[in-house]
């Protein structure tokens, strides 16, 4: 018996392998030609079809969803496996109500106990990593753009010094420097002018809320509607004035209440540009972490606080919930997909990223056993895009899918270089598992792609949900938010599906699986950062497709079944 169950565990796992390797090779189908041809809906949608919007379907609903109903029905019968999918990012709410039960959590470690216990590196790492803090617990939130920092180092390497003062070797790094720099400078005294406008408009609402206030009580009514404002007459002049401001405001749709909110909104907005350090070149906060930052093999810092900063970081706990929120249990949203855990990597500040973070935090997932990252994060630069590029290959090497967004300044990045990216010249991969994303909205018309939305005939691979998207929100709040960073976790729930319930299939496979049976679309749209341009949408990514779940996963099961 002790020679017979070695010798038969053996030739079984050899089978496995085998099988494995061998689907691991089978080309991806191409996709099906057939369009969709049906009118977009017209009619408004209730608040709960809002909220789950992007996994409606098409036929069902005349609403252009990932059909995630239709997929579950469709794996049913089916056992998947659990799929750990990183989410690189900023802060977690991993006690958020529909998060903490599918927070990942590090079996090889024990937590609180302030010893690495997985010999990883990174002490007590339960629920992931927080690449944006210290040892002593210290976290970093606000941080510069890349354009600043590289004005800074320029700056201090070239001064006030002249072209002729240059040498040789510097000279095409001094000119990019000097262009910046005009860049920078202007994008600053826009940003100072814009200011002072919004300083203007906010005199300008406290004089309509004033107007509201004295309105409301020659009424004699703490709410108004315009056919209020009919039968009201007064002699006096300045109330006769706020009269006359309410009702034109009414007539263009503005309420108090409403107006309220939009105060809120310009205070929100107004203490982001006035408190942040985007454009600040003396900010340099994240230097106190004690790394070096310009040492890759400098990587053990950091603490594990996943969460960060729960009033101030949204944008993680967002994306979090769209993929994987806990499903049916009565709670907010559903996530797309099932078996999944979330590892949470901190390495996004409100400002942006640093490559550094990026490539160690890509690596850090990989090591940790994720079969997806999600990377809803983006910039113009990119100093040090050799450790990104290798952490991208590096995950490639290990079966790893990077699902990532696109970018939402509704520009061509076949033209416009956005970071991160999977392509040095814009043209050749440098590895085959990173899937671009571009948003769409619900309408399955003109309007289809969002009109933010980056795209690109050869970087952007397929469209996916991305456009008032419901999902969770810290201290267990949901809301709707847009954007390419909701696109890419859309499809990284889709991918999730696919590797849990199709595990045999590689990184790759999968990535041209979502891109190849997704739903074709043959009409135009208006293009993304254009008022009414029209182009064809097949021309707005590789494959001119919109991701579906339920043609995914029955492209996975015939790929998987024709091989037995």
């Amino acid at each position: 018996m002790r020679i017979i169950k070695p010798v038969l565990y053996t030739a079984v796992a050899s089978l496995i392998i085998t099988s494995c390797k061998s689907i691991s090779k089978i080309p991806v189908p191409k996709g099906a030609e057939t369009v969709i041809n049906i009118p977009a809906k017209t009619t408004p949608l209730s608040e709960q079809e809002m909220q789950r919007w992007s996994h409606l379907d098409l036929l069902t609903d005349s609403i252009p969803g990932m059909s995630i109903a239709k997929a579950y029905d469709f794996i049913s019968d089916k056992q998947g496996v659990e799929v750990i999918v990183a989410v690189a990012d900023s802060g977690i709410d991993v006690e958020h109500e529909d998060l903490k039960d599918v927070a990942w959590v590090n079996p090889k470690e024990i937590g609180g106990n302030k010893i690495d216990d997985d010999k990883n590196g990174y002490t007590d790492d339960i629920h992931g990593w927080n690449f944006l803090g210290d040892a002593s617990g210290k976290m970093i939130y606000k941080d510069q753009l890349e354009i600043t920092r590289i004005v800074k180092r320029g700056n201090e390497k070239f001064g006030d010094k002249k072209a002729s003062e240059i040498s040789e070797k510097d000279k095409a790094a001094y000119q990019q420097y000097l262009k910046l720099k005009e860049e920078f400078k202007n994008v600053v005294d826009k940003k100072e002018q814009e200011i002072e406008n919004l300083k203007k408009t906010e005199e300008r609402i406290l004089q309509i809320e004033e107007a509201f206030t004295a309105v409301k009580k020659l009424a004699g009514k703490e709410r108004i509607t315009a056919s209020d404002l009919k039968d009201l007459k007064t002699d006096d002049a300045k109330l006769s004035d706020q009269l006359n401001m309410v009702t034109i405001m009414m007539g263009r749709g503005m309420t108090a209440e409403g107006l309220q909110d939009y105060k809120k909104q310009l205070k929100d907005y107004m203490d982001g540009q006035l408190n942040g350090k985007h454009y600040d070149l003396d900010f340099n906060e994240r230097a106190s972490l004690g790394d070096d930052l310009y040492d890759i093999n400098d990587k053990y810092y950091g603490n594990n606080n996943v969460i960060g900063f729960k009033d101030s970081e949204s944008h993680g706990t967002h994306v979090a919930g769209i993929i994987a929120a806990s499903r049916d249990n009565n709670l907010g949203v559903n996530g797309v997909a099932q078996n999944v855990k979330i590892m949470a990597v901190r390495v996004v500040p409100d400002g942006d990223e640093h490559d550094k973070d990026i490539a160690l935090g890509i690596r850090y997932a990989v090591d940790n056993g994720a079969k997806i990252i999600n990377t809803s994060f983006g910039k113009r630069f990119s100093p040090n895009k050799e450790w990104v590029y290798e952490a991208i290959k590096y995950a490639a090497k290990n079966d790893v899918l990077i699902v990532n967004a696109a970018g939402n300044d509704g520009k061509d990045i076949d033209v416009n270089k956005t970071y991160p990216n999977d392509s040095k010249d814009l043209i050749s991969e440098i590895s085959d598992n990173v899937l671009t994303i571009g948003a769409m909205s619900l309408n399955y018309n003109e309007n289809l792609p969002a009109t933010f939305s980056n795209y690109g005939k050869i970087n952007v691979d397929v469209f996916a949900p991305g456009v008032d998207i419901y999902a969770t929100f810290p201290a267990d709040e949901y809301q709707a938010i847009s954007g390419t960073s909701m696109a890419a976790p859309s499809a990284a729930g889709v991918a999730a599906l696919v590797r849990s319930y199709y595990p045999a299939l590689t990184a790759s496979q999968v990535k041209h699986i979502l891109m190849n049976s997704g739903i074709k679309i043959n009409f135009d749209v208006i293009k993304p950062g254009t008022k009414d341009e029209k182009i064809s949408f097949s021309e707005l990514s590789v494959s001119g497709r919109v991701v579906n779940a339920y043609n995914a996963l029955k492209m996975a099961d015939r790929m998987v079944k024709g091989k037995k």
